[in-house]
C-alpha cells in the first residue's frame, strides 16, 4: 500500500507494518515524480510493505528529524525504526536491497 502521511499520523503509520518505506518528497521535484512507479510498483508486489510519502514542505519537522538533506530521500523502517536511507531516484533493485536489509 502506498500513502501520504504527516507528523500527526507518522509514529502510528511507522508501527502498522512491520517494513515501511518512507519517501520524503516534494511537488516541485522531477526525481521524485521519476521515482513515483517505480515505487507504486513495488508497494503493489509486495503486500507486507507500506510505502509512506512524506511532503517535506508541508512537514519540515519531519524532515529534520531524519536530517533529509535533499529530495527525494527514502528511508526505511523496520519495526518503527529506521534501517537504512537512499537519497535521490533509485532503480526497483536498490530499493529492494534497502527494505530486504
Amino acid at each position: 500500500m502506498k500513502r501520504p502521511t504527516n507528523e500527526a499520523h507518522f509514529e502510528s503509520d511507522l508501527r502498522s507494518s512491520p517494513t515501511v518505506l518512507v519517501k520524503f518528497t516534494a511537488a516541485w521535484c522531477p526525481p521524485c515524480r521519476a521515482l513515483a512507479p517505480t515505487l507504486a510498483a513495488l508497494a503493489t508486489d509486495r503486500p507486507d510493505l507500506l510505502v509512506l510519502t512524506v511532503d517535506v514542505d508541508a512537514e519540515q519537522a519531519l524532515a529534520q528529524r531524519y536530517r533529509v538533506l535533499g529530495v527525494p530521500t527514502l528511508i526505511a523502517f523496520r519495526n518503527g525504526q529506521p534501517v537504512g536511507q537512499l537519497n535521490g531516484n533509485q532503480p526497483r533493485a536498490r530499493i529492494e536491497t534497502l527494505i530486504s536489509a
